[in-house]
């Protein structure tokens, strides 16, 4: 009998993506940099194009990793390194001999993330693909507060500004900061799942543009920005703020997780004996819920704390948690915020959604982690 020696067929066009996209998960989910590097190496070798290997490899690997935490097969230990080896690789992309740099004939814009958003690697993907289109690109990176990047503008003077924020908690800071880049003059082009999925709080709160993805952003880009006029104000996109029940219950929120900490000790007495390491997780929790709640107030929008909820339940029951758990934090919530008409109509048909989607749950199975949710 006898083996054959023959070295295996190349890959086809169409294979290509799909082989080196679970080449680099088996690395980042072993941690392995090296290996993780070599992969996209022997991918450029191969003839994949760099805007392919950001946009449909790298962030295909780490569209997974969210949805393995999700699921409870990956700890955030193991999310945050396999993000890192990410960034580490799309790094080394950007500075490999077989990618030369484009030069930039485009114009200027600068990319960075709203103030408290730490997710960066959307917005770096961006990044890296509008210097593959022709652009000069300042990357400033995670958690930019407003005035730095304010003052960013009026040193560097760019064409635009792309802002990005996954968690949807960070829209009324990304709301300020539009507002103050066309204060001076500079359009604004938004994404990430903050904005939803169809860009409705993008034109909700007066971005200039949206895209949903970094491909598309940068054929948005291949169309000027309408300037907005430099008197807009913020009130003008959310008159329901008149009510002052955003500022109130942002203002009170920690007040209202120990009102809702308290009730839930009272009503399930075994909280009493939890360690500290439970209290902070279960504290956390609640923070989080009063959060996203905000938030809500502050778009009027039910489905944003509604879909909130739902994934939660599914994040819960994944680690073995009862997703019931969240209802008696949902009363306890309305009950607290009962002089609040719009936030205690808002918690009632969230609570009626959830309830909907426990009813229809069947065997525990993580939905596709939105990255509009903590991780």
């Amino acid at each position: 009998m006898t083996t054959s020696s023959a070295p295996p067929a190349p890959l086809t066009a169409g294979d290509q993506v799909p082989f080196y996209t679970s080449r680099l998960w088996e690395a980042v989910r072993a941690g392995d940099e090296y290996a993780a590097g070599t992969g996209v190496r022997d991918a450029l070798t191969d003839g994949v194009p760099p805007e392919t290997l950001l946009l449909d490899v790298i962030g295909g690997v780490q569209r997974r990793v969210g949805a393995e935490w999700a699921a409870n097969r990956l700890s955030v230990a193991q999310e945050h390194a396999a993000t890192a080896i990410n960034e580490r690789v799309i790094a080394l992309l950007a500075q490999h001999p077989d990618v030369p740099p484009v030069p930039p004939a485009r114009g200027r814009i600068t990319v960075a993330c709203v103030d408290g958003e730490w997710h960066a690697l959307p917005a770096r993907l961006l990044a890296e693909v509008l210097r593959l289109r022709g652009w000069r690109v300042d990357y400033l990176g995670a958690q930019v507060p407003a005035p730095h990047l304010i003052a960013h503008l009026h040193l560097t003077n760019p064409d635009l500004v792309a802002l990005s924020s996954s968690l949807v908690t960070r829209l009324p800071a990304a709301h300020a900061t539009i507002t103050a880049c066309q204060a001076t003059g500079v359009p604004v082009l938004v994404g990430g799942a903050a904005f939803g999925s169809d860009g409705r709080h993008a034109r909700q709160l007066g971005a200039d543009a949206w895209a949903p993805d970094a491909r598309q952003a940068a054929e948005r880009l291949q169309r000027p920005l309408t300037r907005r006029k430099a008197d807009h104000q913020a009130i003008d996109d959310l008159p329901h703020l008149a009510d002052q029940e955003y500022t109130l219950v942002a203002r009170g929120s920690r007040q209202l997780v120990r009102e809702v900490l308290a009730g839930l000790e009272t009503r399930f007495p075994a909280l009493l004996d939890y360690d500290d390491v439970q209290r902070d997780h279960t504290a956390q929790d609640v923070a989080h819920l009063v959060e996203f709640l905000t938030a809500a107030l502050y778009t009027d929008d039910t489905e944003l704390f509604s879909g909130f909820l739902v994934w939660t339940a599914d994040v819960l029951r994944a680690r073995a948690v009862p997703p019931e758990s969240l209802l008696p934090a949902l009363d306890l919530l309305e009950r607290a915020l009962r002089d609040f008409p719009r936030a205690v109509g808002l918690i009632t048909r969230s609570r009626q959604a959830l309830s909907r989607a426990l009813r229809a749950s069947g065997p525990p199975a993580a939905r596709q982690l939105d990255p509009g949710q903590p991780a």
